[in-house]
């Protein structure tokens, strides 16, 4: 042992520190030496990021997933199952199907890249725009298992967000397209939410949350990507549903938030990219612009199609707007079907409060 143990690991880090400062300053000096050499050798730019650059194995294995040689909805069940984790009664969730109907679609994916030998890469440039939009898809769908977890005792599971968020980042240094731009700025803004979403476990609805806990920085960087997705063309759903998580985030108030341009935008992603989810959350935003009633009447028209029969947040959207208007019994009946199909601790517990509530009405 030396004398003084603390002043011998102060001198040895400061000369060892001085040592990688000299082979720093000898590395910068070679390599500019390099590049003078080189630049006249170049043919051209590299203009493509491709398999020897962008060594990512999870981004690798959800391409292979997502191969044009597998049925769409076999390439986002297959990724979400063997690259990100999900059981197998979380993706049924996710596709508002049977857990028996995911199984079969994983076994028949597998299958067929055992038979079709498909390779485990980053496509080709040119092969690229037919697998897009299943990647981006299934990088979504892992957010928002993250962002609100199926089932569980927690209100978000940070692992599955985190790992989609990188995701994403590495998809634009691939490909910077609109709506890769347009996805990663949706992650980051509802993101930016995580903090202020709950309270000693308890689930804090949007208009209730302490927007001084929203992160500023991923709201301003996604921002700046809804602007450059918006300003490159006609806009695709994902930047639209960043356009409006924008609309939120820059709302200093919930009572400031612009109803008028969330609905108008929802107008907008409905042509873009219809579902019955899309719907809803339009039917959502008409309650808050137009007033409780106007949104039920909606709501009511798209249940009586059946097809949210079992899509808890139908239920529990059109429970509020009932409680709204003062419609107990109807209120009553909706959360209790909402507190039936939810698996989600937190939530299930705030249904409870709800029904509490209107008991005593």
């Amino acid at each position: 042992m030396p004398a003084s143990p603390r002043a011998w690991l102060v001198s040895t880090g400061r000369f060892r520190a001085i040592d990688a400062l000299r082979r720093r300053a000898r590395f910068d000096a070679s390599l500019a030496a390099l590049a003078t050499a080189l630049e006249g050798q170049t043919a051209a730019p590299v203009e493509w990021i491709g398999e020897e650059t962008l060594e990512d194995d999870r981004l690798r294995l959800v391409f292979t997933c997502c191969h044009p040689a597998l049925q769409p909805d076999a390439q986002v069940a297959l990724t979400l199952r063997e690259v990100c984790g999900l059981t197998t009664e979380e993706i049924a969730r996710a596709f508002l199907t049977a857990p028996r109907t995911v199984a079969q679609r994983i076994v028949r994916a597998k299958a067929k890249i055992r038979d079709a030998r498909i390779p485990y890469q980053v496509p080709d440039r040119r092969e690229l725009p037919e697998r897009l939009d299943a990647v981006l898809r299934v990088v979504y769908l892992v957010f928002n298992e993250g962002y609100s977890a199926s089932s569980g005792a927690s209100l978000t599971r940070h692992d599955l967000s985190g790992e989609a968020i990188r995701l994403g980042r590495l998809l634009l240094e691939l490909l910077p397209e609109p709506e890769v731009a347009g996805l990663l700025a949706l992650m980051l803004l509802q993101e930016s939410r995580r903090a202020a979403r709950s309270a000693d476990g308890e689930v804090v609805l949007l208009a209730a949350q302490d927007r001084t806990l929203w992160d500023r920085g991923l709201i301003a960087e996604g921002v700046r990507l809804v602007e450059r997705a918006l300003g490159a063309g006609p806009p695709g759903p994902y930047a639209v549903q960043a356009a409006i998580a924008a609309v939120h985030a820059e709302a200093s108030e919930a009572e400031r938030t612009d109803w008028a341009q969330i609905v108008g935008l929802y107008d907008v992603l409905l042509r873009a990219d219809a579902s019955p989810v899309v719907e809803l959350n339009r039917a959502a935003a008409v309650a808050m612009r137009d007033g409780p009633a106007a949104g039920l009447a909606l709501m009511d028209a798209i249940l009586a199609r059946g097809d949210l029969h079992d899509y808890q947040f139908a239920h529990s959207a059109r429970a509020d707007c009932c409680r709204r208007l003062g419609l107990v019994v109807e209120a009553r009946a909706a959360y209790t079907r909402a507190l039936e199909l939810a698996r989600q601790e937190p939530e299930r517990r705030f249904l409870q409060r709800r029904l509490q509530e209107l008991a005593s009405l």
